[in-house]
């Protein structure tokens, strides 16, 4: 088949565009970074987001030597955060670390001031971790199937409290009345500090905690441990069952924490970022030391990441519009 000149430029035009698009690519992958990296984290220093940061944060330091910042932007359930990020120049040298919370958000929130979707381009998921639903021990129920009996027996069910509603603690509670079909009264506190609190003293009968929060408090015989909420058992809790194989197969409910860029940004940065950051994850000393705070690392591609994002945001649409959660 004779190809004419002009489709033959044609031709030959693309190819180089593609070929100098390709070139110029690898040579912004090559030199970036040239200058010191900013990562957003949406909550104060101290919590969970801000220590799985630093220690990846120290990991890209010292592999790209260059400065990495940490600017801890809380409130809003990570909106404030999210916000800036997206309207960040998309070159790689701002980034953000969101939590479950951005899955959630785009159906407890009437209306963002950002795309969850479209204005960010997934980097890694970083880790996982499990909550453990605990009870006080004045509870009659040592396990999750004995505390829904429980709620089925009294009017009005069970009371527990959440970190705040929208909250992973919140929504998981309100997932498990789903399936297993009980009533149950929710008391939002405004943190995990206060909610353990209120457990200890006997205020609210259960609740989904973190392990960092629960298991001091588990150790002392102040609450008890029920079941994990994720679909294999805790390392830190190899005796205690999870929902799922106690009779709801299926059900998890994950705190995560994961890493974005602003949609835009050279997929080659993106492709070093994650390949940073997953060989970061997998660091004897870096791994051991979120491991001990209840997070599993994980370290996917951005495209795994990408389908996670989008499957917890379908997961937790429902349930909210199920329950009709709401922001406090």
């Amino acid at each position: 088949m004779k190809i004419s000149n002009r489709l033959l430029r044609l031709l030959c035009t693309v190819f180089s565009l593609v070929l100098c698009a390709s070139i110029a690519g690898a040579a912004l992958a090559q030199s970036y970074p040239n200058k010191p990296i900013r990562i957003i984290v949406p909550a104060p220093a101290g919590g969970g987001s801000d220590l799985v940061t630093r220690i990846i944060g120290l990991k890209l330091a010292a592999a790209f030597g260059q400065p990495v910042i940490i600017d801890n932007r809380g409130g809003a359930g990570g909106n404030i955060a999210a916000e800036l990020a997206a309207k960040a120049s998309p070159d790689g040298y701002t980034l953000l670390v969101v939590a479950a919370s951005h899955a959630i958000n785009p159906s407890l929130y009437r209306k963002l001031s950002y795309d969850p979707a479209k204005d960010f381009a997934p980097v890694t998921q970083m880790t996982s971790q499990a909550y453990i639903l605990l009870a006080h021990p004045s509870v009659p129920a040592k396990t999750v199937n004995e505390l829904i009996a429980l709620a089925k027996s009294k009017k009005g069910g069970i009371v527990y409290a959440s970190n705040g509603s929208g909250e992973a603690g919140h929504l998981g509670m309100e997932l498990l009345k789903t399936l297993a079909g009980f009533d149950a009264v929710h008391v939002p506190y405004k943190g995990s500090g206060p909610t353990i609190i209120g457990l200890i003293a006997g205020q609210v009968d259960a609740s989904f905690l973190s392990p960092p929060s629960a298991l001091p408090q588990v150790r002392s015989g102040k609450v008890k441990a029920l079941a994990v909420t994720s679909l294999k058992r805790s390392v830190l809790l190899p005796d205690i069952p999870t929902i799922a194989e106690s009779g709801f197969p299926g059900y998890e409910v994950s705190g995560w924490f994961g890493m974005l860029a602003p949609a835009g940004t050279p997929r080659e940065v993106v492709a070093k970022l994650y390949q940073e950051v997953s060989r970061s994850l997998k660091l004897p000393d870096a791994g051991d030391r979120l491991v001990a705070a209840g997070q599993d690392p994980v370290g996917s591609t951005p495209e795994e990441f990408a389908a996670y994002i989008q499957a917890e945001t379908v997961k937790w649409a429902k349930v909210i519009k199920q329950s009709g959660a709401k922001v406090d």
